[in-house]
């Protein structure tokens, strides 16, 4: 399967360029992998560059998640991300994200001096 980075999953989600939309459609109709990078490097550009709230964040993050044409790194993990996510907006997807990857490695509890993160089963406030 082919994979696809941050710049296409920007596209896809935000649409602010036809003809970069119609080309990354047309490549993941086939079907396509998303890197768990390249999904938390698309958060940080939807929030920092286009001003993305946390709702339309975990929308997009979910959209994706949704589509049969694309794949997503160890869904699982990012679906259990997306939860903490949505549950506690005081909270960044890509944090919620490294204590689910560190879950399903097997390398609890996550050490963070974040105090909303060090709040969550699994992590540990330092």
């Amino acid at each position: 399967m082919r994979a696809v980075d941050t710049n296409v999953l920007v596209r896809l989600v935000t649409r602010d360029d036809e003809n970069q939309c119609a080309s990354g459609e047309e490549f993941i109709e086939r079907g396509a992998w998303v890197p768990q990078l390249a999904l938390a490097e698309m958060v940080w550009t939807l929030r920092v560059s286009y001003g993305f709230s946390h709702s339309e964040i975990a929308f997009s993050i979910d959209m994706l998640l949704q589509n049969n044409q694309v794949a997503v790194q160890d869904q699982d993990v990012v679906e259990a991300a997306l939860e903490h996510y949505r549950r506690k907006p005081s909270l960044g997807f890509t944090d919620c994200l490294i204590l689910e990857i560190a879950r399903k490695a097997g390398h609890l509890p996550l050490g963070s001096f974040d105090k909303a993160l060090g709040r969550l089963d699994g992590a540990q406030r330092l």
